[in-house]
């Protein structure tokens, strides 16, 4: 694979540290978050720059990084520009890319676009980060039905979360993808513990 693109059934659901523990463990895979929605305390490249200790080199830059932490149209209308997606084409380099996205699959970067048409522009394999808690079973399958109604080929599956066992048992039936990958809470989060957790579940799939 060129890379993936990283996006969740919602904010916070765990997108960053599957992004972090990609970028770290997939030989010479390069971090992108084309489009931060929020710069303080840190961004998600600095965050995942901490964790890991990649260089530089392989934390790229964002296209866009604006200051207020909201959707990116609300976040962009707040620092006076507009999103453009012919500005977000993947930087020069090879890869694999490890491309995360901000909030969920359907949330707007602009008046006429949502993150769902970024997904179909850069046209990376889609990986969906949900959660493990009550809801997410609806979350999960309406984002899944949305990539694949826009051809977007899902990669993997991957739930964030405590394991719960009937939920995954309904994503297992449900969601008809390739790879469901359930991925406990992580202590800490540093080096030691997110190449310990790409070992455990995405090793053999990225080295695949």
């Amino acid at each position: 694979m060129d890379g993936v693109f990283i996006t969740g059934t919602d904010t916070s659901v765990g997108k960053t540290v599957v992004a972090a523990l990609l970028a770290l463990g997939w030989p010479q895979a390069r971090y992108w978050k084309p489009i931060q929605c929020g710069t303080a305390p840190s961004t998600d490249r600095q965050d995942v720059a901490r964790w890991t200790g990649l260089p530089p080199a392989r934390l790229l830059p964002e296209a866009y990084c604006l200051p207020l932490p909201a959707s990116p149209n609300v976040a962009a209308a707040a620092a006076g520009v507009e999103i453009q997606p012919e500005r977000v084409r993947l930087p020069a380099g090879a890869g694999p890319w490890v491309v995360e996205g901000a909030g969920g699959v359907l949330v707007p970067i602009n008046p006429r676009h949502t993150m769902l048409d970024l997904m179909a522009w850069l046209g990376l394999p889609v990986v969906l980060v949900a959660r493990t808690q009550l809801g997410t079973i609806n979350h999960t399958l309406l984002s899944l039905q949305a990539l694949r109604q826009r051809g977007l080929s899902v990669a993997a599956l991957v739930l964030n979360g405590e394991p719960v066992a009937t939920t995954t048992a309904t994503l297992r039936a449900w969601a008809e993808v390739e790879r469901l990958i359930e991925l406990p809470p992580l202590a800490e989060l540093n080096r030691e513990s997110l190449l310990t957790a790409f070992a455990r579940h995405f090793q053999e799939w990225t080295h695949g």
